[in-house]
């Protein structure tokens, strides 16, 4: 069974920069497109990022596109979300997501628990 796990969540001020990790376990990494979301207190879960098996394919959600960036290191079966110029509109509870390909990766078959940033003005 695929297990993903978040890590590198916390309290930041604005301005500063976070990197998230997702550790993936139960299946063959490379075989899956993963992805970012994130859901803020009273909405809905909101696409972040996403890339591609191999990395060459990535998407971003308008919000933070040229502040955040996806990558993924398929050795350690690690994706990463690098998160710049963070503001308080940035606070949510981020979720990693495993897709079977970049097709999918806004409905994605597994979910992490989740990681909670909070961004303080």
């Amino acid at each position: 069974q695929v297990q993903l796990v978040e890590s590198g969540g916390g309290l930041v001020q604005a301005a500063d920069s976070v990197r998230l990790s997702c550790t993936f376990s139960g299946g063959t990494f490379s075989s899956y497109a993963m992805g970012w979301f994130r859901q803020a207190p009273g909405k809905e879960r909101d696409f972040v990022a996403g890339i591609s098996w191999s990395g060459g394919g990535r998407q971003y959600a308008d919000s933070v596109k040229g502040r955040f960036t996806i990558s993924r290191d398929n050795a350690k079966n690690t994706v990463y979300l690098q998160m710049n110029s963070l503001n308080p509109e940035d606070t949510a509870v981020y979720f990693c997501a495993a897709a079977p390909n970049m097709v999918h990766i806004k409905s994605p078959t597994y979910w992490g628990q989740g990681t909670q940033v909070t961004v303080s003005s």
